[in-house]
């Protein structure tokens, strides 16, 4: 791997180990679980690796193959709030693992991300994957639920991303061609094995060649206008409510948002719209998986990739153009776009005897719309992969 080679060239021996942690795709239940709902999703066989070794002096030093500049603090003198660039998910995990525990050793080490930034959650798969890497050089065990909150809290409260808990349930509970159902209220969740019956099927991720931060995009802003039309749900209603930051659309029944939903601002009534549906969408695609379904679940997903559209008014032109050309590919189940939806990727379940086809059709039609992306787009199939619990 590049991050051992680098390694290597920087500190003129090899590393004591290399922590991994997986992408993740959503095919159904994007944009949910921020308000408690839930969440179909699958690791990839793809991800974040970090070559490590300890440093006895507390120091915390850290490089990337995709970014520039080496990132340095003390174990000790954690910087207190985000410096913005990508090694604020390390110092946000350095600050919660810190909180949590006493760490008496840093770390020296090189990130490497096997796919392109932007869609598969490759945020929380550096948090969680150094955060692994810190834990195990000061000897700590971390359990799979400490580990999701820990890495959620880095995120969310460091990092200042208004995101649920799906992409680190995702990168620690999912198990390799099992469905992970989960319900984000409580934590409770499901691996659904699919009958021998089922369609085989790959997961096709089609790179737009646009890189993202979605601490800087729409996404915080999206997640505000549903939590304000949940405030005003209650309100309309006659329900009790405490603080706006604690509304959430799960804590309100979907026969509330039908009698009101007129009387709400239409970007915060498309929210919602997108998070009820959105919510029947996950349940109906558990069924169809349990059934061994790939079709019908598939349609879901290309439902919720229309929702995103549409109602949550999120995609970038060429996610859009992804999307569309997705849904009339031959070989191609259903999908959607990946993470955020303002840039990134798409993500798509695929007939794997239809793989080649599917590749280069999307591609054709992809840069005949945007040539400029020659180069910078990418197709890459993978297969579903354990999640690190």
């Amino acid at each position: 791997m590049i991050c051992e080679e680098r390694f290597f060239r920087t500190y003129g021996r090899e590393p004591d180990a290399v922590s991994f942690c997986p992408y993740r795709i959503c095919p159904i239940g994007a944009h949910s679980d921020h308000n408690l709902g839930k969440i179909t999703g699958l690791a990839l066989d793809k991800g974040i690796h970090i070559a490590y070794s300890a440093k006895q002096n507390g120091v915390v030093e850290m490089a990337s193959v995709q970014f520039p500049k080496r990132a340095q603090w003390h174990i000790a003198s954690i910087p207190s709030h985000p410096e913005g660039d990508w090694a604020d998910y390390l110092r946000g995990a350095s600050m919660v693992l810190s909180r949590k525990f006493r760490l008496k050793v840093g770390i020296c080490g090189v990130i490497e991300g096997t796919l392109p930034i932007g869609g598969l959650s490759s945020s929380a798969a550096v948090t969680i994957a150094f955060m692994g890497a810190l834990a195990s050089v000061n000897g700590i065990s971390l359990g799979a639920q400490e580990l999701i909150d820990l890495a959620y809290t880095a995120e969310h409260d460091y990092v200042g991303v208004s995101i649920g808990k799906l992409d680190q349930s995702c990168e620690v509970l999912s198990r390799k061609d099992r469905l992970l159902y989960l319900d984000t209220r409580d934590g409770s969740y499901e691996l659904i094995e699919a009958p021998r019956t089922m369609k085989p099927w790959k997961i096709a991720i089609f790179f737009s060649g646009l890189e993202h931060s979605l601490a800087g995009s729409k996404f915080n802003m999206r997640v505000d206008e549903l939590r304000a039309g949940v405030y005003a749900l209650q309100a309309l209603a006659g329900m009790e409510y405490g603080k706006f930051r604690e509304a959430a659309a799960r804590n309100v029944p979907r026969e509330v948002y039908d009698s009101y939903k007129d009387r709400l601002p239409e970007p915060w009534r498309k929210r919602c719209e997108h998070w009820y549906t959105e919510f029947e969408r996950v349940e109906k695609g558990a069924e169809a998986w349990r059934r061994g379904d790939i079709e019908a679940y598939g349609k879901l997903s290309f439902e919720s990739g229309w929702s995103s559209i549409h109602n949550w008014e999120s995609g970038a032109p060429e996610q859009i153009r992804l999307y569309e050309i997705m849904t009339r590919t031959e070989g191609i189940y259903g999908g959607r776009f990946s993470g955020a939806g303002f840039k990134g990727c798409c993500m798509a379940l695929i007939d794997p005897a239809f793989s080649e086809e599917v590749s280069r059709n999307v591609t054709r039609e992809y840069l005949r719309s945007f040539p400029a992306m020659e180069g910078k787009y990418g197709v890459y199939i993978c297969d579903s992969a354990d999640g690190l619990a």
